[in-house]
């Protein structure tokens, strides 16, 4: 472990071992009691200090916790000792931090895996945990990953941030904002699409807070990362097997016990497999819901939807049709140099035996950004009760 502002990383590894020698709970008041009993006159602000580096090597992110303590970081990312790299929401960014070994950086890897009751070794060199905390922490060892350890890291805040805050940060434009709100007060099912990073669990969990609060919630993720500030919602995570294999609960499970549960609004984190068809099912069964799925675009959902449905046995047309019953919106995000922002709100429709996603109010660079008219506009005022022409900014009900 590395020191920090003088303080001698020599100490520092000696309370270390004397702490990890005592049995019993790592909790900060030992850490204290132990720079305390090794007799080092470091003062208030050195002791403090000593107790934060060392409650972060055994109990929190290990160096990269003063990254995580920044309220505006989502990533972290350990590509080697000397490359870690973190996104504050504008793209990728290269920090200041290091480990001091390839060693030091697959300890904390193999802990981390460990706090999440997964075994990360040769036999099991690839892992996801969720962590308390809000971390959700992914690692590959070597040889899978041909550099040395690799450890990604990713930052669930206890609240989401507000429509206010995604529309001053220039994520959602203000008729945009009216359009989303209007889907969610009127139980509209919707999917949130776009590249891995681009914001959609984030974006999801704001619209959640939207819910009204008589309105109970039930979310099925693979790792719970949504944190909708709301009072009636409940989270079912998937469970990997053991090392036998034995134990697991995929998110098709989990999405018929969610029915089970009275649910007013069925929220899947991530479509990512054979749980789309029970998803689907259950919002063409008077269920209002809402889920992510990566795309690159809000048309190409289509082709999406139907490479899941194959993994759950459904034939390209039963999954059109069962989308384009179920679905009534797709909002796609996008990464730019500038952050994250809503690229187009889309318009889901049934064509024949097909399915049709068309762009319905899209983002232009247009004065600096301002939102157009797509081909799927006409279809989504209808349902939202907008009037079709007019001014394209909103104002309450009306253009």
């Amino acid at each position: 472990m590395r020191g920090h502002r003088g303080v001698d990383p020599e100490f520092l590894d000696s309370v270390r071992r004397s702490v990890l020698s005592e049995p019993g709970p790592v909790t900060p008041a030992r850490i204290a009691a132990a720079v305390q009993d090794s007799g080092r006159l470091l003062g208030t602000g050195g002791t403090l200090e000593a107790v934060e580096l060392i409650s972060a090597e055994l109990r929190g992110l290990g160096p990269l916790q003063p990254l995580a303590n920044d309220p505006a970081v989502t990533d972290l990312f350990v590509n080697s000792p000397d490359d870690v790299w973190l996104d504050r929401g504008q793209g990728l960014e290269r920090s200041r931090v290091s480990f001091p070994s390839e060693e030091a950086v697959r300890s904390l890897a193999v802990r981390l895996v460990a706090a999440g009751g997964r075994r990360l070794d040769d036999s099991c060199p690839c892992v996801d945990v969720r962590l308390p905390g809000g971390y959700r922490v992914h690692a590959v060892l070597p040889p899978v990953s041909t550099g040395g350890t690799l450890l990604s890291v990713r930052i669930r805040r206890p609240s989401p941030i507000s429509l206010d805050e995604f529309e001053s940060s220039g994520g959602l434009l203000r008729d945009q904002r009216r359009v989303l709100e209007l889907l969610v007060g009127q139980r509209r099912s919707f999917l949130v699409s776009g590249a891995t990073g681009s914001g959609k669990t984030t974006l999801l969990s704001t619209l959640l807070t939207l819910v009204p609060a008589d309105d109970r919630i039930v979310l099925v993720e693979d790792a719970a990362e949504l944190a909708p500030d709301h009072g009636h919602a409940v989270c079912l995570e998937a469970r990997h097997g053991n090392v036998e294999g034995v134990g697991t609960v995929d998110l098709a499970q989990l999405v018929r016990e969610a029915l089970r549960m009275r649910p007013d609004w069925l929220v899947v984190g991530e479509c990512r497999g054979a749980e789309v068809r029970e998803l689907l099912s259950a919002l063409n069964t008077g269920h209002s819901g809402a889920g992510t799925v990566h795309a690159n675009t809000a048309g190409s959902v289509v082709a999406r939807l139907a490479a899941l449905g194959s993994l759950a046995g459904l034939s390209a047309e039963a999954t059109a049709l069962q989308a384009a019953s179920a679905l009534d919106a797709v909002v796609h995000l996008e990464r730019t140099a500038e952050g994250r922002r809503v690229a187009s709100i889309a318009a889901v429709s049934g064509e024949g035996s097909g399915l049709r996603i068309e762009d319905a109010l899209q983002w232009t660079e247009h004065r600096g950004g301002d939102s157009v008219r797509g081909p799927g506009w006409d279809r989504l005022a209808s349902l939202l009760g907008l009037p079709s022409a007019g001014p394209v900014r909103l104002t309450g009900g009306a253009a």
